[in-house]
């Protein structure tokens, strides 16, 4: 099949924003003027068509991020919606990877909020060009030219308006274009459709003017020869700036700002406009070339190059099952046509192709480079993967994700769902890299992390309604440990006579305290065969099973070096299950004796804040009995690096939003085992033996 539209005249393009900054009505408008909708859809009546899922359109937020397609002035716009709030940053991450261009929205009220930043710095990883859309203008409180000075100075972007609002807050009635020096005047009930293109009036012409040089100013200094044309004539032709604008904004030396209200229908279709001017195509972003792999082995952005894509989401699907969504890079991507799969050395059979627009699918045949498709059939695929032709194999740069920071445990509300529980958890979880399922062991818990309590309760509500398991959840249970603190020493013999033969087992055994760390050692120092050699492993395995389930509170045992001394046998009555019990019941009564204490996993925390906020973090670490051991600069953020203990961090992910509102990030992981001071050791063990008690 042949390609329908030029690569040149193709964009893939996303919107990212902090949450609540209006990224879905914008969407949402946008797909109305390019007539893929007839119907605006409203996020606040659930209405929205990006908003798909149950719980976006009750709770008024994206969750997912959804793509469509949709034609403007010739154009092929792919469009994903990201979502706003910091528990789905994932979806955020996994997007920009596989787009060329994106628009940062902005509040004209809260101009650069604290989520805006946290994108901002995702984009810029990934080298990804960008228009900016400052949103709301119609609210009281709007400022525009406030918001660009922000975007300047706190995301360090060379911010250029191309756009001018006429009016603001209630007043806002339309914009002035700076590249074609007309004021377009928006009227109020037409949805948008019907505004006027008039020229500047006298009132608005210095304004205008005066943005209308930084324009041309800023787009001058990005070309030698314009510069020297803007000296001479202190002006640029339409077509010198909006070539000159392209290209710096495709570099990254420039964002080209635009204005409006989405809500009031108002600036969005000039927004269009800024897209397909000012954001690159496919054939415009650098071939791909692979760090491990030889230079040659590239790439290019053609149909005609061996194909090559990533797979950056998978979605389940109720009618079509497993659905792949896939970027391509290179070539052609044909139904029925077999992949190899570089990153799992497995080759697969793509079944169907979809272009998606939001959760419904248009089915193709043939997918061109620089396209964005939904793929039914590849059963082994993860997020991340690389798919290519097997004979020019290819390994594309992979997505990094988040460490998950907040865990619950979680169960069958009945014996029922216990099986399909498992089930639902792992297609979740295959769906989403940075939500995590385990098994303790130890506490004989499933236990699931996330990236925030908000992410994690969409996951439960999910199993739910998706999967038709009803689940209870609960913070996790610590993993504490206890241990001996000084010597004992002592005598224990296991004598049972019932009849026939009897159980005879005499140990002599000493305890010690080992170095933190150290773990657990069986010395045998028996001389002159006063226990018989085939018996001492007996005694070593009686006390292993005394310390799995310790003496004082239940806990595991460990640091501890248990000497077996000497001891005794007899002829007919000793065999291995005696001295087992004799080491086992040895083992407890000296570890009683023993000054046993409770310790607790203790963790090395990092939290990255901005320097206002230092004050209230250290409080809160200092607050759940934490140590701060270092802090550093690094620019204009302070990274605290301390120790506390696991039992106190549960629900600190929020905690930490709520007091640097939501501009903090931590990570956290196991450094060692402490004692856990006396008053909350006891309460710890009346907590263990009343649930041992119970059950």
């Amino acid at each position: 099949m042949p390609r329908t539209v030029e690569l040149s005249k193709v964009r893939n393009i996303g919107i990212m924003a902090h949450i609540d900054a209006g990224k879905t009505t914008c969407s949402e408008r946008i797909l109305f003027y390019a007539g893929r909708s007839h119907k605006i859809g409203e996020v606040h009546d659930g209405s929205a068509i990006m908003d798909w899922m149950p719980q976006e359109q009750e709770r008024g937020i994206t969750i997912t991020s959804a793509a469509t397609t949709l034609e403007w002035k010739g154009h092929r716009i792919t469009l994903i919606d990201t979502p706003g709030h910091v528990d789905f940053t994932m979806e955020v991450e996994r997007s920009l990877r596989v787009l060329d261009g994106v628009v940062a929205l902005f509040c004209a009220v809260g101009g650069v909020q604290p989520q805006s930043e946290k994108v901002w710095r995702q984009s810029e990883k990934y080298n990804v060009p960008k228009v900016a859309f400052v949103n709301k203008m119609d609210r009281v409180g709007a400022d525009f030219f406030r918001v660009v000075e922000e975007i300047q100075e706190e995301l360090g972007a060379n911010a250029v308006p191309v756009v001018v609002p006429i009016g603001k807050e209630e007043s806002f009635a339309g914009i002035i274009d700076l590249i074609t020096m007309k004021a377009i005047y928006y009227s109020e009930n037409s949805q948008g459709r019907d505004f006027t293109e008039t020229d500047i009036p006298a009132d608005k012409q210095e304004k205008a003017r005066k943005w209308r040089a930084n324009l041309v100013e800023k787009c001058a200094e990005q070309d030698d020869e314009l510069l020297a044309k803007f000296l001479d004539t202190g002006d640029l032709g339409t077509d010198e700036i909006l070539s000159i604008l392209r290209k710096a904004t495709i570099a990254r030396r420039v964002v080209p700002v635009y204005c409006g209200s989405a809500f009031k229908n108002k600036g969005v279709q000039r927004l269009l406009d800024g897209i397909v001017r000012c954001l690159p195509a496919p054939n415009e972003i650098p071939p791909i070339i692979c760090a491990k792999e030889p230079e040659e082995n590239r790439r290019n952005p053609t149909d005609t190059d061996p194909f090559s894509g990533l797979a950056f989401k998978i979605m389940a699907d109720k009618h079509m099952g497993k659905l792949t969504y896939i970027r391509v890079y290179s070539g052609t991507l044909k139904a029925g046509e077999t992949v190899f799969n570089s990153t799992r050395n497995k080759t697969q059979r793509v079944g169907r192709l979809f272009r998606m627009h939001a959760n419904r699918q248009e089915s193709i045949e043939e997918a061109c480079c620089g396209d964005i498709v939904a793929v039914v059939g590849l059963g082994d695929t993860k997020t991340g993967d690389t798919l290519c032709n097997e004979d020019h194999e290819i390994h594309l740069e992979a997505i990094e994700f988040p460490a998950p920071v907040i865990a619950i445990s979680i169960s069958p509300a009945s014996q029922a769902d216990n099986e399909r529980l498992g089930e639902a958890l792992h297609r979740l979880a295959d769906e989403d890299p940075t939500f995590t399922v385990a098994f303790d062991s130890e506490t004989h818990e499933t236990v699931i992390s996330g990236m925030g309590e908000l992410h994690l309760e969409i996951i439960v509500d999910r199993l739910k309604r998706e999967f038709n398991v009803a689940a209870k959840v609960g913070p996790p249970e610590v993993a504490y440990r206890e241990t001996g603190t000084e010597p004992s020493e002592g005598v224990y013999k296991h004598i049972k006579q019932s009849g026939g033969r009897g159980q005879y087992a005499h140990v002599v055994l000493r305890l010690e305290p080992s170095a933190k760390g150290e773990g657990f050692e069986f010395v045998n120092a028996i001389v002159g065969g006063r226990i018989p050699a085939e018996f001492i492993p007996a005694v070593e395995k009686g006390v292993i099973r005394a310390m799995t389930v310790g003496p004082y509170a239940g806990y595991p045992v460990v640091d501890m070096r248990v000497t077996l001394i000497d001891g005794s046998y007899h002829e007919v009555d000793s065999n291995d299950f005696a001295f087992q019990e004799a080491g086992r019941a040895g083992f407890v009564e000296l570890f009683q004796r023993s000054s046993p204490e409770l310790l607790e996993p203790v963790m090395s925390l990092e939290v990255e804040t901005p320097d206002e906020f230092m004050g209230s973090v250290t409080g809160s670490i200092c607050s759940r009995r934490g140590r701060i051991e270092s802090m550093d600069a690094q620019g204009d953020l302070r990274i605290i690096r301390g120790m506390v203990p696991l039992a106190e961090m549960f629900g600190y992910s929020s905690a930490l939003r709520t007091v640097t509102q939501g501009r903090a990030s931590f990570t956290m992981h196991f450094e060692h085992y402490e004692a856990v001071p006396f008053a909350i050791a006891e309460q710890v063990i009346k907590k263990a033996r009343d649930k041992k008690r119970a059950g």
